[in-house]
């Protein structure tokens, strides 16, 4: 029988972790949701899905827990992950049976123009996360790390033994320095840490800097959409929906030391301390230009497009190996391209309200 848990999920306000949130809160568990709701991109989608949530923009107040008024298992507090006093007060508070941390400084190219914001909220912000769970005895921390870590490892399907020492963006880096100081955690404290690589996650409440949104905007309002390296480009593209499947298995099985770790010839994915490592993908890479013809049939028009070369920082292809997913769930991301674009253009003319 299933017993309810007290989790803390960080990142509520964004893509995944209202998604993620929303799903355990309807299963029975407990919820605190964190978010410092910042303004990389426009904050009223980010308020629309705390709307959902039962959090509404006019009563949040800093720093302050907030009672939902949908969901009596629901509360939120507008945080910085970087400010250690009030998360050590929430910790203190509210005893969390689990974390997942999703709270982020995210976007690829931003992390270019913005060094010092993904430094703060990716490795300060986490290195907290940690503190919090150590001294407040939280034994098991899911967290999101991402496809980026594999940078310019060229061998795909990418799996997790794969080394990762070979970053093209600085957030590729921080993600990569979170599962360096998950596993130091996991090792010296016995902290129970999963580190999540997702790979090109879309779907209804999506992100607006992300192709389905950019590619879905430009083609209803007749503007050109941007198809970079000329289109000679791949994606694991994976739907909301299996992400947060993916992520509450995860939490529900908080993973365990395995003995059969060889410290001779280290598998950098797992460990004689309680850490793993686990790609969430669909495994079934997208040809760039068969994504766009996707999102034009369920649109029912034609995109105009703009041919650029390659962005620094990105890279030709993602290709997620989910062969321990597999084996330790017996779990796979299923949703195919077209049921997923479907529901995402679905919920955009409907947000968005396009007739």
């Amino acid at each position: 029988m299933y017993k309810k848990k007290k989790i803390l999920v960080t990142g509520t306000a964004g893509f995944i972790g209202y998604h993620l949130a929303k799903a355990l809160l309807l299963r029975g568990d407990e919820v605190v949701g964190l978010d410092n709701i910042n303004d990389y991109y426009d904050v009223n989608l980010k308020y629309a899905r705390l709307e959902q949530l039962g959090i509404n923009k006019s009563d949040i107040k800093e720093n302050q827990l907030l009672q939902s008024k949908t969901y009596p298992n629901h509360k939120f507090i507008k945080a910085n992950l970087e400010d250690a006093k009030t998360l050590n007060k929430l910790f203190e508070e509210e005893k969390f049976d689990a974390v997942c941390n999703l709270a982020a400084q995210a976007g690829v190219r931003y992390s270019i123009e913005n060094p010092h914001a993904y430094i703060q909220s990716n490795v300060v912000g986490f290195v907290n996360i940690l503190e919090a769970c150590r001294n407040y005895n939280v034994k098991n921390l899911a967290f999101a790390s991402s496809s980026s870590v594999y940078g310019l490892n060229k061998s795909q399907p990418f799996n997790t033994s794969d080394h990762t020492d070979h970053p093209v963006s600085l957030y590729a880096a921080t993600k990569k320095s979170n599962e360096m100081m998950a596993h130091t955690y996991a090792h010296l404290y016995g902290i129970q840490c999963t580190g999540l690589r997702f790979f090109t996650v879309y779907g209804e409440w999506g992100r607006p800097d992300m192709a389905p949104m950019l590619f879905a905007d430009a083609i209803l309002n007749d503007r050109a959409i941007k198809v970079f390296n000329h289109g000679d480009m791949s994606r694991d593209f994976t739907y909301v929906g299996d992400i947060v499947e993916g992520v509450i298995k995860v939490i529900d099985n908080p993973t365990i030391s395995l003995q059969s770790f060889d410290a001779t010839d280290p598998d950098p994915s797992i460990s004689s301390a309680p850490y793993k490592i686990y790609n969430i993908g669909n495994n079934s890479p997208v040809q760039l230009l068969e994504f766009i013809k996707t999102i034009e049939n369920a649109i029912g028009k034609e995109a105009q497009k703009n041919f650029l070369p390659m962005q620094d920082g990105d890279v030709v292809s993602t290709y997620a190996d989910v062969s321990d997913l597999i084996k330790d769930f017996g779990y796979k991301p299923d949703t195919t391209l077209e049921v997923g674009i479907k529901r995402f253009v679905k919920w955009y003319k409907e947000f968005y309200k396009y007739d």
